[in-house]
């Protein structure tokens, strides 16, 4: 089975095309659990309920968890809005960016 930290580090391929960080160092990924089945499912959340990305967003996620997790038989993304996301949840570096305008 595939750790956390490993499903994690798979998604940190994922970049948010408005931002260009990826989604882990954004604070977007929540969780992530693979079963013994090695089926993964990851939860995660969006900057903003009305992101045109969302579906886009969504796929890449998937298709980055079976590209970089040769074992992966499926990847299933669920989208909470609880909690919402904020700033205060990404990296210091993405905070210090976003705050200062640098992306």
């Amino acid at each position: 089975m595939y750790t956390k930290e490993e499903i994690f580090k798979a998604v940190s391929t994922v970049n948010d095309p408005e931002v260009g960080f990826n989604l882990v160092e954004m604070g977007l990924i929540y969780d992530a659990v693979c079963n013994e089945a090695f089926e993964i499912k990851v939860t995660m959340t969006l900057s903003t309920k009305a992101c045109p990305l969302h579906q886009m967003i969504v796929q890449w996620v998937e298709e980055a968890v079976l590209r970089e997790l040769p074992q992966a038989q499926k990847a299933e993304v669920e989208v909470i809005w609880e909690p919402e996301w904020n700033i205060s949840m990404a990296d210091e570096e993405v905070k210090q960016k976003l705050s200062s305008g640098q992306y």
